[in-house]
């Protein structure tokens, strides 16, 4: 007959082999993740210096945020997607936003400016700044074809992914995500992190169900766009 002694000793290894389980998870989470679909290249790719402007009609380049990691999101007021995601933006640039890190949310709106602040204005956004690329030059540059898309961007202005589609970007893993790039190792830690992400070709990407595309002459046909 087993005693209370021998139940015991038996429970021991898998109580500890548990215990080594929810320790990992916890590590894992603690990590945090980039978003379902977001694809993470295998090695850091150059951008091209691509052009824009500022709130206050100056003109910026990407090369001007070199020394910071930054999330650069293409978008548009008439984009439906992009609408819902643009909050949870401002969000991540209020917790996260500072010398190290910026959300840079580049609007290819054909009108200019006026509709971008109303669109800020109505949605309340306070922690972002605007960034306008009427002539689409800039997100052709950086080959973009669908909206939103968002490009995760080094401390040397190369790009590390991209995510085509909306995202919660306020979401606690993602948060937790971009601050252990912010704060630790740089390219290799993501990569570490990210294992389970495919590498691809962004361009041979399925848009997602919710994601905007738009003409590949993007300088004329910006305004032009269908639901996938």
């Amino acid at each position: 007959m087993r005693t209370a002694k021998h139940r015991k000793a038996d429970i021991r290894p898998w109580a500890a082999a548990l215990l080594l389980l929810l320790t990992a998870i916890g590590q894992e989470a603690a990590a945090g993740s980039l978003p379902e679909n977001f694809v993470l290249h295998e090695e850091p790719r150059e951008l091209a210096a691509a052009s824009f402007g500022d709130g206050d009609g100056r003109a910026v380049s990407l090369t001007d945020f070199a020394g910071r990691v930054v999330l650069l999101n293409v978008w548009a007021t008439w984009c439906g997607p992009c609408r819902q995601e643009m909050p949870m933006l401002d969000d991540l640039q209020a917790r996260l936003g500072g010398e190290d890190f910026e959300v840079v949310a580049l609007s290819i709106d054909r009108a200019g400016l006026a509709p971008v602040r109303e669109f800020f204005i109505e949605l309340r956004l306070t922690n972002l700044r605007l960034y306008i690329d009427e002539t689409g030059v800039a997100a052709r540059a950086i080959g973009v074809f669908g909206l939103p898309t968002t490009l995760l961007i080094d401390r040397r202005g190369r790009e590390l992914g991209r995510l085509v589609g909306p995202a919660a970007w306020n979401a606690p893993e993602v948060i937790s995500y971009l601050r252990s790039i912010v704060e630790g190792p740089r390219e290799q830690g993501l990569r570490e992190r990210n294992q389970q992400t495919r590498t691809a070709d962004i361009h041979a990407l399925d848009l997602p169900a919710t994601g905007i595309t738009i003409s590949t002459s993007l300088a004329e046909e910006t305004g032009h766009h269908e639901q996938d």
